[in-house]
Parts: structure tokens; sequence; C-alpha cells
């Protein structure tokens, strides 16, 4: 049986001829059969897209790296040299179906490219259209290791066009990733800063909506996000705008790239709508939209006509407002296109548009609206997409689920190291619900197929790689499982990933068969397959730990810590932590009030069961004449109007109860208490302000019950 991706341009087999180890075998080109070489290095040098020189990472020099131009059945040879010092790296092939090895995820399918080694990729383009690269070890994407691929057609473009222009988007931080990832773990209020969207009892005033601030505090929710990081700047093609040449009434086919580590951006474009005629690499029906969404690892090609009045801007604004990258076309004075409103934070049912929006009769609703949702809902195919109606069927549900307080991300609860496999057989339909329980988007792409978005095109629904799934909203797929051993499944927001929201889809040994698989199964429920029958000699890994999964077989895990040093005492506490487990040592130092310097340190492990409540056990050291060194277990609580609770008991047959609670009055400006009654020691409280001034230090003035009122500052580490 043959299934056609598009007509003339991808034909895959299901028939033992067209089996992927047969093409893992393929080392160089048929006889006739074009060999197109190019020589990719990964290199780190300093840069300085947002005007700081920092160190960052380059493909043959630049960011974005080269455009890889091909034939659609021409044969690719590409080497990619590793020219890092001390960093392993990999080159992800987004988007393009070859053979399992040549996938290029570490571990997974690949070998990592190690310091000074050189790895040679060979595979035919069996399809057309606008894809890209990137890497897939650790947070090298950020550093800007990604770069476009164009595959033309065998027989052309069917939507003609005077001229074509690669425009690869994406964001920039004059951080190292992974301290922008430490930061997120710890939950620091800093990106919020940096973006203008950080939420307070100031900024919910202003708006009108102190009633739902603490509204949302009483049901004991985190502030509302619609991203994580705030970058310094947002690129296209490396700079903050590009210039489109051309004569007008040209048309002009762009291929946009959205090469984002953790920004979705609105394109919106001054001289009129735009004309998409492909998305995800393979063409739709063309269709006119005056702005869309654009989610991250996504393609578009849109054609728009070079204006004879002027310069136009076509805009890419971030998602969460706080800032655009530019591409001008056309000569003259310039024309700006305007922004989307920012989004007010402080209401979830702004939140929750989209979801709405998408229910209604109207397929171009949520367009309409003034931060516009993704284009699915007028995505047509140009052809008929239907699937083998006489495969058997497995459906699975997987739920996107995270907890911003500690930015754990996952599938159902557990993480990839937690839950690696979702089991399926070669030759059955899979279809895939995917229902977002988080209140953020997230871009879910499945590597080395193409699925159908099933969003009421029927027969005509689109292909392709990636999908948003909006807050609160679900999105269902299918693909035809014809491929072979182990692909990944991801949140390509970059960070999403690397903590831990991601999935390998595996292969059984044995192909399905009639007949089909259960009418529904949730992924608890698919679980079970792993239990199935396997070949002779084939070890079923799906019950172990993600052993053979690289840097996906663990957790990440970040130190941090804050400490303040104020004219008369000091506290901190530091920290290392992985999703469900910490390690704290903290500390209270104080000298006025008192005889001679007194202190209290807790030295705990600490188990995170939910973003309300954790257990906790350790020592607790003093030289409090009232006290004495001992052991202390208790567990920690969060009650409605996030009122922290904590009970203890230590060894010596005393307790603690305390209550603390903090209220961020303006987005640099915060007040916070803390009061305790100890069977031993008896009362003590505190309350204190800070004020934020950078991303390390604070302002901060503190009053303690026993060592009086001091100030001084807070360092954040």
């Amino acid at each position: 049986m043959k299934t056609f991706l598009y007509p003339g341009l991808v034909m895959l087999m299901t028939t033992a001829s067209a089996l992927a180890c047969d093409a893992c075998k393929v080392t160089g080109p048929r006889p006739g059969q074009r060999l197109v070489e190019y020589d990719l290095h990964i290199a780190e040098q300093t840069l300085s897209p947002a005007g700081k020189a920092v160190r960052g990472f380059t493909i043959n020099g630049g960011i974005p790296g080269p455009t890889l131009r091909f034939r659609e059945g021409d044969f690719a040879r590409i080497r990619v040299h590793n020219d890092l010092k001390s960093h392993e790296t990999s080159t992800h092939w987004h988007g393009l179906l070859l053979p399992n090895p040549q996938d290029g995820v570490p571990h997974v399918t690949t070998p990592p490219i190690l310091p000074g080694q050189t790895h040679t990729f060979n595979f035919e383009l069996r399809h057309s259209g606008t894809y890209w690269y990137h890497s897939h070890t650790h947070l090298q994407e950020q550093n800007g290791v990604y770069g476009s691929i164009v595959v033309t057609p065998k027989n052309g473009e069917p939507m003609k066009a005077d001229r074509e222009q690669v425009l690869v988007l994406s964001d920039w931080t004059n951080y190292n990733p992974h301290e922008v990832m430490r930061m997120l773990m710890r939950g620091s209020d800093y990106f919020g800063l940096m973006r203008r969207n950080a939420q307070s009892v100031w900024g919910a005033w202003k708006k009108g909506n102190l009633k739902d601030y603490f509204m949302r505090e009483w049901d004991r929710m985190m502030p509302m996000d619609i991203s994580d990081v705030g970058y310094h700047a947002f690129l296209v093609n490396g700079q903050r705008e590009t210039r489109i040449e051309g004569k007008p009434g040209e048309r002009v086919r762009l291929r946009i790239i959205n090469a984002s580590a953790a920004t979705y951006f609105y394109l919106n474009y001054a001289g009129g709508p735009m004309t998409i005629v492909a998305a995800d690499g393979p063409p739709v029906q063309p269709v006119k939209v005056d702005r869309f969404l654009m989610a991250i690892a996504e393609t578009y090609d849109v054609i728009l006509t070079l204006p004879a009045d002027g310069q136009k801007e076509l805009r890419f604004t971030a998602q969460d407002g706080s800032g655009h990258a530019s591409a001008w076309l056309g000569d003259g004075q310039r024309v700006e296109a305007t922004d989307p409103p920012r989004p007010n934070l402080y209401q979830m049912d702004e939140m929750l548009n989209l979801a709405l929006e998408e229910q209604e009769d109207d397929p171009r609703a949520s367009l309409k609206l003034e931060r516009p949702g993704a284009p699915y809902r007028v995505l047509k195919a140009t052809h008929d997409t239907t699937l083998p109606a006489n495969l058997p069927r497995r459906k699975i549900t997987l739920h996107l689920t995270g907890d911003m307080n500690r930015y754990i991300w996952g599938f159902d609860g557990k993480t990839i190291a937690q839950d690696p496999y979702v089991m399926i057989k070669k030759g059955e339909i899979v279809e895939l619900a995917l229902i977002n329980d988080s209140m953020m988007h997230h871009p879910i792409h499945l590597h080395g197929h193409f699925f159908r978005l099933l969003m009421g095109n029927g027969r005509y629904s689109p292909l392709k790689h990636t999908v948003d799934v909006p807050p609160m909203s679900k999105r269902t797929i299918e693909f035809e499982a014809n491929e072979e051993k182990d692909w990944m499944f991801h949140c390509h927001i970059l960070y999403h990933m690397m903590s831990g929201m991601a999935r390998v889809f595996r292969y059984e040994a044995e192909p399905a068969s009639a007949p089909a698989a259960p009418e529904d199964d949730t992924i608890a429920a698919a679980a079970t397959a792993h239990s199935m029958p396997m070949a002779p000699g084939v070890q079923d890994h799906s019950l172990h730990h993600a052993a053979g999964l690289g840097e996906h077989s663990h957790d990440m895990a970040y130190v941090w810590g804050a400490a303040s040093l104020q004219s008369h005492m000091s506290e901190g506490l530091l920290t290392w932590m992985n999703p469900k487990n910490d390690i704290l040592l903290g500390w209270e130092v104080g000298w006025e009030g008192v005889d001679k310097p007194q202190y209290e340190v807790d030295l705990l492990y600490q188990r995170y069961f939910n973003m309300n409540f954790q257990a906790f056990a350790g020592a607790r050291l003093t030289n409090d004449p009232e006290a004495e060194n001992r052991a202390v277990a208790g567990i920690n609580y969060r009650l409605p109007l996030m009122l922290w609770a904590t009970l203890s008991v230590d060894s010596e047959g005393d307790a603690r109860i305390g209550l603390a609670k903090r209220l961020q009055l303006t987005p640099r400006l915060g007040v916070w208490g803390r009061i305790e009654y100890d069977t031993n020691t008896e009362w003590e409280w505190t309350a204190g302000a800070d004020y934020t001034l950078t991303r390390s230090t604070s302002l901060t003035a503190q009053y303690h019950s026993q060592y009086g009122i001091g100030a001084g500052l807070l360092f954040r580490f």
C-alpha cells in the first residue's frame, strides 16, 4: 500500500521494500542521483546581536547558519565539524523525513559529536519545502546553533513568485542559557521586569483588576504569564531588522522559520493581507490572512507583492509584547505595521479567548481577535490526506502539565526521565489527543513523521510536524506509524523540553495487525503496552530508567541561593534542587539586641510533592542558650491567599508552627512577613520589604522581634 503525503513530492511506502532499515544502509547517491555536499563548522566566538559583546555559538561563523539548498530527490552529504573546545554537539534536521540514524538527536538516534570530531550525515531529500536544522544538545539552540533548509520541488513551486527570501526568526539573551534555566527553576521575577509585565497589587489596581488579583491568590494560583524568558533582542536573520530587495509589483515568496528558543511571534504586514501557501513544508491551498500567531519551530511560506508606495514593514512581534523584529519590503518612506495590544495578565478570561474562539463556527474567529491565534482552521491541504481506513488504530491521550513554581514541565505530570516512552506499532494509525492543562502555549513537535492536524478540514486536513496547543485547549492529530526505532516527541520551548516535557515514541518489535488496538488508551493505559511480547532476544527497556537517553535520562539539577547582609542581622538560603528533591541550607544570624551573635542553621532534605505541599527532615544547629542542636522534621503547606504554613517537630519533643506571606506591591517593591511559635523559645516574628535593583541585588529593610530593625542588601546567586 502507498501513502501519498502530497502528490508529486513525497511517496512513503509501507511495504517491505521501503523499510527504514534499508535506507539506513545507504551512504551515497544512486547512479544518476545528484549529490549535494555541505560542511558545517560549529564554533564559539564573541557576538553582539543585542549590542553587548557576549560568547555565543556559530555555524560557519554566523547566526543563523547558512541556508542549505537542495532539489527534491537530491542526495545530501553534510559533514558537521565540532570546533567547540569543551562541548559535544549535534544537528537535528527539523521536519525532514529521513532514516532514523540520521535524525540527529544525541543518544536517541545518533551519537553525539564530541569536541574536535566530525560526523557525516547521508540522506535523500524525499520531499520539498521549508525546513531548518538546529542543535539538539543541552541549550545550544539558544546559543545560536540553527540554520535553514530549502528543498525545491522537482517540477517547480506550484505557486509562482518572482523571487524568494528566507527569514529566520529567533530570540537572543545576553545571559548564559544555563543561567536562564537556573533563574527559571528558582522562580526569579526578574524576567517579568525585563518584559514589563511583572504582576503586582499596583498593576492590578491600575488595570481595574484588584479583585481578580486577590481571587487568584485565594485560589492559590501562580501569576499568569505568556512567556518565561525576558530577552534582550528579537532577530530576523541574525539582525533586529532586514530588507527585502526587489522591484515594485514583484511577488516575493518569504520562507519564514521560527527558530526561537522560547518566543511565539505575531505576524502583521503593513501592506495588507499575506497569502499563506505552505505550512511546515507541505503546500496548502492559498489563503489570505491579515495577521496570525506563529509557534516556535513552525515554518510558513507566504507570498507578498512588493509595494510601489514606500517601504512596508512585516513585523514579528513577540507574543508577550516585549519587542519585535522587522523585515522591510520596497523603497521610500517607511510605513510601520502595528503591534497587537499587550496582554492583560490579570484576567484569566483574556488568556482563554483563543480556546473559546476556536469553538466558534467561523474558522476565522480566532484570527479576528486583537491577539490572533494560529491559522490552523483555514489551512487546507492541496490534496486528500486521508489515512488508510483498513489499518488498526491506537488512540492515546496526553495531558500537557506544568508547575511554574519550580519550573517542572511534562506529560501527565511526569518528566521524560520519569516516564520515557510511548509505545506504538508499525502499521497502525496513531490518533493523539493533546490536552493542555496549563496556562501557557506549547509547540509540540514529532520527529520523523508528518501528522494530520484535525481541526474541521476533513479530507484536506493539513500535514504538519509541529502544532501549537493553546492554554486549556485540545488538539487532535493522527499519523501513520510507518517508521521504526525511537523518535523524539517534545515541547519546542527549549526550556520546557529540558525540564522534562518530552517523550520518545518507541516502535515495538512486532508490527501491528488486525484486529485494531483498543478503542481508547490514555497514556497510562498505553503504558501497559510495555508488557506486550517482544521479539526473541530484544529487551524492552521501557520499564526501566531512561538510561539510553543521554541528557534526558535524568532530571536537570541546579544550585542557587539568596542571602541578605543587613546592619543588624543576616539570613539566607542555599538550595540544590531538581524537580522533586531539595537539599537546603538555611541560616539566620543576628547581632543587635543580644549579648553575642546568635545563629540558627537548618540543614534539610525536602521532598516536593506538589506546588502546595512539601515535607522535610534534617538537623537544626543553634547557639541559642534556650535551645540546643536537634533533629527536625515537618511539612510546608500553602493556604488560600498564598499563605505558607509550616509545622515541624524536633527530637526534643518541641513543636514549631509558622505562617509566612509575601505581597508584591509594585513590580520592584515587595513586602513580606513571618510569624512563628515554638513550644521551647515561644514567639518570634519578622517583617520587611525589598526593592529590586538588578538581576542579582535588592535593597532590603527588616524588623525582627529579637534583633530589632535594620537595612542592607539582598544578594541572589
